[in-house]
């Protein structure tokens, strides 16, 4: 890898057809979504990370729709559902995206 440049993510989207089960399945993970509606637009969910960045979940719509894409995520194993043991763990979201999880003993690791 190169050297770092200061950018840094602030946001990540996904939009799903399976909404709910996707907000089930990164709340084991630990996220914390909260619901959320701005103006006439969807109702969909956002959860903040330790980082401030912000991952928001959308309904999919015929024109919106993630697809193959790659996640990854540091987390406290023992605060996901169920618990995750130390390593790495690659795990499948219910839209089939890959999330790449490496589950450390601490949550703030």
């Amino acid at each position: 890898m190169s050297d770092p440049i200061g950018i840094r993510a602030t946001l990540i989207v996904l939009y799903s057809p399976r909404l709910e089960e996707c907000r089930r399945f990164y709340e084991d993970l630990g996220l914390r979504f909260t619901s959320e509606q701005r103006g006439r637009g969807p109702r969909h969910y956002a959860a903040t990370l330790a980082d401030g960045a912000v991952v928001e979940l959308y309904p999919a719509r015929p024109d919106r729709e993630t697809g193959a894409l790659r996640l990854g995520l540091t987390l406290g194993g023992a605060d996901a559902t169920p618990p995750l043991a130390p390593g790495r763990h690659l795990l499948t979201d219910p839209d089939g995206r890959t999330v790449d999880i490496h589950a450390t003993e601490r949550p703030d690791a």
